[in-house]
């Protein structure tokens, strides 16, 4: 049992108060001290962590959307800490706990899960990216990427957003579709030689499962030490209709029904797992990080810190 549990919440997701009442009703934490820290726009979470941590924290249960998790997964593991994470839900997405089988919509389920529960390594992927604004380094634990998914996060609206959650990103996507252009560009994988490909969306995935519970990436494990990508470069109606059966039937349905192990490819939908992967574009694409769209970028480098964090 922890003894000293740190929650970082995001006071735009939820109320201290509710927290507090999620906290009694589990009943779990009568012997343990809790600590308190905000998260604020200036810090989504990676200051409020390192704080936690150096008030002796063994437990750090992050509270909010897929912003909080991922900013208190990076603090966590740049400290390489042994400080188990646990995760209150509270977002649109909620990409990490969804993939992780996690309590979503019950504050109380989840805040027993983070406190009792049993922990399971994770792997945190890495992306040196180059912005406009220039280089920044940031953590994932769900999927990175450029493409129809960046645009349509990029195209969401936020006031539709907040009232209909994910469903909000369907609206989008007709503009994310005709924004997403096949473009060529360079990727080396680990240490094989680098290729030219060209595509419309490239995603780099540490979960392969999004909003709706499509998955994308049927092969990605959060635990396996590798990364799964994958390539899409659909053109037109007729290789559009194939790219959906390659990935709801082929990848999805009916790979269950088949028992079959192996994930298909495509001409237009090409997967691929590496540890560490570099992309140049030659020109600026719109690029997200587990579902936050961060500029536009020509250049990124991904490394994995394999089971970097301990998930409860």
């Amino acid at each position: 049992m922890s003894t000293h549990i740190a929650i970082v919440w995001n006071p735009s997701k939820t109320e201290k108060e509710t927290l507090e009442k999620g906290l009694d009703g589990a009943g779990l934490v009568a012997e343990a001290e809790v600590s308190w820290f905000e998260t604020t726009v200036e810090d989504p979470g990676q200051g409020a962590t390192r704080r936690a941590l150096a008030a002796g924290a063994d437990l750090v249960i992050a509270a909010g959307g897929d912003g909080t998790v991922r900013a208190v997964a990076e603090a966590l593991a740049d400290a390489s800490s042994d400080v188990e994470l646990g995760i209150v839900p509270l977002g649109t997405g909620n990409l990490l706990a969804r993939n992780l089988g996690l309590p979503i919509n019950d504050v109380p389920a989840a805040v027993a899960r983070a406190v009792e529960g049993t922990s399971i390594p994770v792997d945190v992927g890495w992306v040196d990216i180059e912005l406009e604004k220039g280089s920044e380094r940031h953590a994932f634990v769900v999927m990175i990427g450029f493409g129809i998914d960046a645009h349509m996060i990029a195209e969401t609206n936020e006031d539709l957003k907040a009232k209909a959650g994910w469903l909000a990103y369907v609206e989008s996507l007709g503009r994310a579709l005709t924004a997403s252009e096949i473009v060529p560009f360079h990727l080396t994988a680990d240490d094989l030689p680098g290729r030219d490909e060209e595509g419309h969306t490239l995603l780099i995935a540490n979960c392969g499962t999004l909003q709706g519970g499509l998955t994308l990436l049927p092969d990605a494990d959060p635990s396996d030490g590798e990364l799964d990508y994958l390539l899409l470069s659909a053109d037109g109606v007729g290789e559009w209709l194939g790219t959906l059966k390659t990935m709801v039937w082929d990848n999805g349905l009916g790979r269950l029904i088949r028992g079959k192990d192996e994930t298909t490819s495509t001409d237009a939908v090409t997967h691929g797992r590496a540890r560490k992967i570099r992309v140049t574009l030659p020109q600026p694409r719109a690029f997200e990080i587990d579902g936050e769209e961060i500029g536009e970028t020509r250049e990124f480098a991904v490394t994995l810190q394999p089971a970097a964090i301990h998930v409860r």
